[in-house]
């Protein structure tokens, strides 16, 4: 899909950004991501197919004519969309609404990252992050905006920077942590279906084609398996994992 450069930006951030960060938080400005806007080819050619469909068959060109008109090139509502990322945390702007904040220590994402291939060629990755808020509040972020591999990584990173340090000390007094269906203790993980396994009896771990592989030792197939999609805040869960399973490696580091 080509669409034209839109890279994130060091603008000013508008005035009710700001306050929302001061009130909420944020500490300080670090990077504003914005819509991708679609190059002059794809513009050219859907102002083509627009302009065919209302001669010749009304109800394709007038789908085509709403999907320019919703297009960040056109829409002053839609070029107006940012996600604000801030030391602590981001602020989803959507041109007229209200502003959205979350703060790295108290939020949840979920992401769903899909590669899409026509006859074993790959067109494109459709990007889905689903941003949760304690107080029930839910946004979600796609690859309209530019960049999403960056942001994306952005807010799992500063999820998982974060939260790391409770989390592992909540495991070291007992508590069971839960991530999605899969449930872990310092003892080992396990699963409303598989039942649990000691970390020792892990043989691997590994993610491929966006889902979550358990591999328990003497088993030819994987215990477990679970979508990416389903887990929340994936990078925390395998920062979790890693230092559990390494700690079952290397006792008393």
């Amino acid at each position: 899909m080509a669409t034209a450069a839109a890279p994130s930006v060091q603008e000013q951030i508008p005035d009710d950004v700001a306050s929302l960060a001061t009130a909420q938080g944020l500490g300080l400005h670090r990077e504003t991501f914005l819509p991708n806007r679609l190059g002059a080819w794809r513009m050219a050619g859907l102002f083509l197919f627009a302009i065919l469909g209302l001669a010749c068959f009304v109800l394709p060109g007038l789908m085509f004519v709403w999907f320019l008109a919703r297009s960040p090139n056109l829409s002053r509502k839609q070029a107006a969309k940012r996600i604000h990322l801030f030391e602590e945390g981001l602020i989803v702007a959507d041109g007229t609404g209200p502003l959205s904040a979350f703060r790295w220590d108290s939020m949840t994402v979920l992401q769903q990252i899909t590669e899409r291939y026509a006859n074993g060629i790959h067109v494109g990755t459709t990007y889905l992050y689903t941003l949760l808020g304690q107080d029930g509040s839910a946004v979600k972020l796609t690859n309209f905006y530019a960049d999403p591999e960056r942001w994306g990584a952005a807010i799992q990173h500063g999820i998982t920077r974060a939260q790391l340090p409770g989390v592992i000390i909540a495991l070291e007094q007992g508590a069971t942590l839960t991530f999605g269906d899969i449930s872990m203790t310092m003892g080992g993980i396990a699963t409303p279906r598989r039942g649990g396994a000691h970390w020792d009896e892990i043989e691997k771990i590994e993610v491929k084609d966006g889902t979550v592989f358990v591999a328990k030792a003497g088993k030819l197939l994987a215990w477990s398996n679970t979508p990416v999609a389903k887990i929340p805040n994936f990078f925390l869960f395998v920062s979790v994992v890693d230092r559990l399973r390494d700690g079952q490696r290397h006792p008393g580091n």
